[in-house]
């Protein structure tokens, strides 16, 4: 069990792949918004890469633990101490209960950390996932953020607490983090030439933007792109700016939206479904880069992907967030 002294800015349960299945009645999959840091931390505690941990959005957890376990913090670091000593990070560590995690603010890079435990969230599957969508209020842990006092209880380890203890990964499979995140993409389907002219894609695959303040967990919003970028006038029957349609829906996780002349991508709680043109998809692979880039401080550059390479990083992916990543 944890019991919460501090909340921080955002920590929410979540799981990997999240809600799936239900886009249909508009509801989105929720999830990790980095699924690798979760997944690896998940592996270092001996659980399956997709069970429920802790994502610290921002910094400032503060927690006690209620029993002994083994635990692994991943992502960016926000200097997590156990009482009062640092914590290492990309390893599995034993705590006893009694302890009390801390987590400062963000680092140089990256935006979230991943805290799991042994034996996984002990919450209730809502809709097949533990994922909390804060938008609906539902999933997680009372489909909410964490507040001081909660108490959130544990599952049961995979194995004895002395094997899962001191695990650590291979050198290179901790992913680099940077304040430049480079996300490989499937242009449309919305895009040249209907939509967008062939000048505009180019622009839009070659220059840096920076991510924008108004950015959360459904929406990372980038800057304006100009009126060049549109192959048409007006949205025709689906309204007055070029970047309206008829309804349709919204390839999420990783649609790019063009809503107005900004570029929005849709990400973990992201709309299903809505009036706007969606010009690339990020590949499944890369969505775990836009949970770590920073609003306000770090940027993104689209690169052209085919769907054969979409296919082939995911399959690496998969292989990364196993056992045999471990040293």
């Amino acid at each position: 069990m944890l019991k919460v002294i501090n909340g921080g800015i955002e920590t929410l349960v979540e799981d990997w792949p999240g809600r799936l299945g239900y886009l249909g009645k508009g509801m989105s999959a929720s999830g990790a918004f980095d699924n690798v840091a979760l997944g690896l931390a998940n592996v270092l505690v001996g659980n399956s890469a997709g069970e429920a941990g802790f994502e610290i959005t921002g910094g400032f957890l503060e927690a006690e633990f209620g029993v002994d376990t083994v635990i692994a913090v991943t992502g960016t670091d926000t200097q997590p101490a156990l009482n009062g000593q640092a914590l290492p990070m990309w390893e599995s560590i034993s705590v006893s209960k009694g302890d009390v995690i801390k987590f400062s603010h963000i680092g140089s890079y990256g935006f979230r950390s991943y805290l799991a435990i042994a034996g996984g969230i002990d919450v209730p599957p809502y809709l097949s996932s533990k994922s909390t969508c804060i938008f609906g209020s539902y999933g997680g842990f009372e489909g909410r953020k964490l507040e001081a006092g909660d108490e959130i209880k544990f599952g049961e380890p995979a194995g004895s607490l002395s094997e899962l203890s001191g695990r650590k990964l291979k050198q290179g499979a901790i992913p680099e983090y940077t304040n430049e995140w480079i996300l490989r993409a499937v242009p449309g389907p919305n895009t040249s030439p209907d939509y967008v002219t062939e000048e505009g894609m180019e622009h839009l695959f070659s220059r840096i933007s920076k991510i924008q303040h108004t950015s959360n967990r459904s929406a990372y919003r980038l800057e304006e792109l100009p009126d060049s970028f549109f192959a048409r006038t007006d949205g025709g029957v689906g309204g007055s700016h070029p970047s309206n349609i008829i309804d349709h829906a919204y390839a999420i996780r990783g649609a790019l939206n063009i809503c107005g002349n900004t570029p929005i991508l849709l990400i973990a709680d992201g709309p299903t479904l809505g009036g706007y043109m969606c010009a690339l998809n990020v590949i499944n692979a890369d969505l775990w880069k836009v949970g770590q880039g920073t609003p306000s401080r770090d940027f993104i550059k689209f690169q052209v992907s085919s769907q054969e390479e979409a296919t082939q990083a995911r399959i690496e992916q998969k292989k990364l967030l196993s056992e045999a990543s471990l040293a």
